[in-house]
């Protein structure tokens, strides 16, 4: 409660909050809300000559190359974009959170292994990764989850595997040693705790990322393939009529543009109110 309180202080956190309510709730009443299915090809949906139907009247945003609506299948999409944002970027914090803390509590070769394991992964440019994973995988929902997962969990990694070495030399620790504790008890009761708003902060900024690299992926034809909807592929499939209707590519990619830009404000929100140390810069 006192971090939402503290949320609703702050302008740029508020309206990043508003924005990523709207969209969570437009998303979950999709099949509620959306006039008509985002598969269905309405006779009416394209002009005589075959275009794709301007926003207005009928079809509040136009429609797409196939007839579609264009406000129907982007309320779907929201749904798709979002369940990978939040699967992917979960397996990825936890991910990080395991190896992070693993590697920082353990001392020699198998510390090392992770640690080298995980810079090798950063060395490695995410996206190249993610569409060589995603090109030699099916691309499907989960698949491209589980790969923008296994791109994104190394930051994450590297942060943890910081705070946890720094907490494994305090006091309340070594105290926690000479007493008789346990390695489980010393990393769920005593670590594990100090590290949570670290993934809370990560966990809320990764899902912007999350959702721009399953953009790019889909824009790339390899991430979520139609008919499912997705942002991604909305733009994807409406590229070449980007001159001729522009609200094809427009409409997306400005909720995308929105999405990302809320979530990045709300853990910048986070991060200064979990981290006393970020408290008051900027």
């Amino acid at each position: 409660m006192r971090i939402f309180r503290s949320l609703l202080r702050q302008p740029t956190a508020l309206f990043g909050l508003v924005i990523v309510v709207v969209v969570v709730v437009l998303a979950l009443a999709a099949p509620l809300i959306a006039p008509f299915s985002p598969d269905e090809q309405m006779f009416d949906g394209l002009t005589l000559e075959g275009a794709p139907m301007p926003p207005g009247g009928q079809f509040l945003l136009g429609t797409d190359t196939l007839g579609r609506d264009l406000f129907s299948r982007m309320l779907f999409g929201a749904r798709t974009s979002l369940i990978i944002g939040l699967v992917a970027n979960g397996i990825a914090v936890s991910i990080g959170l395991f190896v992070g803390i693993v590697a920082g509590y353990l001392r020699g070769l198998a510390s090392n292994i992770l640690m080298r394991f995980t810079d090798l992964m950063m060395a490695f440019p995410a996206l190249l990764l993610a569409i060589v994973l995603a090109a030699l995988l099916k691309p499907s929902l989960w698949i491209v989850a589980m790969v923008i997962a296994l791109v994104n969990w190394v930051q994450v990694a590297r942060i943890v595997y910081t705070e946890t070495r720094g907490l494994v030399g305090r006091d309340f620790i070594m105290a926690e040693r000479s007493l008789g504790a346990g390695h489980g008890r010393i990393l769920f009761l005593h670590i594990l705790p100090h590290l949570v708003p670290t993934a809370i902060v990560w966990g809320t900024l990764g899902i912007a990322t999350t959702v721009l690299l399953e953009a790019t992926l889909s824009f790339l034809g390899i991430g979520v393939q139609p008919p499912q909807p997705s942002w991604g592929n909305i733009i994807f499939e409406s590229q070449s009529y980007f001159q001729a209707a522009p609200w094809l590519v427009f409409f997306p990619g400005m909720v995308i543009l929105l999405t990302a830009l809320a979530f990045n404000l709300v853990g910048d929100a986070l991060r200064d109110i979990l981290d006393p140390t970020q408290r008051g810069r900027g």
